[in-house]
């Protein structure tokens, strides 16, 4: 693995901005959501205006819960997580009318890192499909030592720019828009895991395995 590392407080602070820049659009929407809604005097204005609200704070929410494990402390030091939570949580937040996820892990509960890392991949594999498509999930392994592959289909999949950061190869330097793949690859090797990703015929491979 990698060698690249990077120091504590500049880790910190980059994913502090990466979970602001993914919260200050919902957050923004809401906030315009109440102007209209405070200036309105017909319903139908009302309705756009409280329509708005609802799905802004539903995707904030999706947001915050989703940033909880996959960047936060998720308990104490050796705790572990929820399998089945972790869908739950993924699908609430990346799951819409073009991307759908088909799950095939079993329900266990596995290291907290080993969850966080699963969650960050399927963030990558994400970037993979803008246009939208299927997340399949499928175990590498069993029990606790388990690894994971995320394999992302749809119009145009690509490799994102960032995937050699899951590797460690920090390249240009991070930033708030790139340190979510290369704390991914942080997490990885926490778990003494190998992770990158491949185009494999028409369809982007996220994995992470010993």
């Amino acid at each position: 693995m990698s060698g690249a590392s990077i120091d504590a407080l500049d880790l910190a602070a980059l994913l502090c901005s990466r979970v602001c820049h993914d919260l200050i659009s919902p957050v923004g929407a809401i906030v315009n959501g109440l102007e209209v809604l405070e200036e309105a005097k017909d319903e139908e204005t009302k309705t756009f205006a409280l329509d708005l609200i609802k799905k802004s704070s539903s995707t904030a929410s999706a947001k915050l819960q989703f940033c909880r494990i996959a960047f936060g402390a998720a308990g104490s030091a050796g705790a572990q997580i929820d399998v089945g939570d972790a869908e739950k949580i993924a699908r609430g937040f990346l799951e819409d009318g073009k991307t759908k996820i088909a799950w095939n892990l079993p329900r266990l509960l596995l290291p907290k890192n080993r969850v966080k890392l699963l969650l960050n991949m399927l963030l990558i594999a994400g970037q993979a499909i803008p246009r939208g498509g299927e997340l399949k999930v499928d175990p590498l392994g069993e029990g606790e030592s388990m690894g994971f592959k995320v394999s992302a289909t749809g119009t145009n999949a690509k490799v994102p720019p960032s995937a050699p950061l899951l590797a460690g190869d920090a390249g240009e330097g991070l930033d708030a828009h790139r340190i979510q793949p290369f704390y991914a690859h942080l997490l990885a090797q926490a778990c003494g895991l190998n992770a990158g990703v491949a185009l494999e015929g028409d369809v982007v491979v996220v994995s992470a395995s010993a």
